[in-house]
């Protein structure tokens, strides 16, 4: 079975949902890039973000597939993270 968890909510466009991190899979005062296929609001990307951080790694970047720019997630995620960098291969 699955050991402790870290777990972090969020809101999404249209509810609410959580996250949950294997705590031993994140290892202290390691640096984690957080990769996704799609960045809307920034919701999943801040959750995961805050995960490892409660495990005591760094977050040392993020990158995307697809931005969804009209829906303002790298303005949310550089609010609560303004100095890692955020990538996207196509911005919409």
């Amino acid at each position: 079975l699955p050991g402790p968890v870290i777990r972090a909510d969020y809101a999404l466009e249209y509810g609410d949902d959580s996250i949950e991190i294997q705590r031993d899979f994140v290892i202290p005062n390691q640096r984690y890039l957080i990769i996704d296929d799609v960045l809307a609001t920034g919701g999943t990307a801040q959750a995961v973000a805050k995960c490892i951080s409660t495990g005591g790694g760094t977050v040392a970047g993020y990158a995307f597939l697809i931005e969804l720019g009209f829906l303002g997630g790298r303005e949310s995620i550089k609010r609560g993270d303004y100095q890692s960098e955020i990538t996207s291969l196509l911005t919409l």
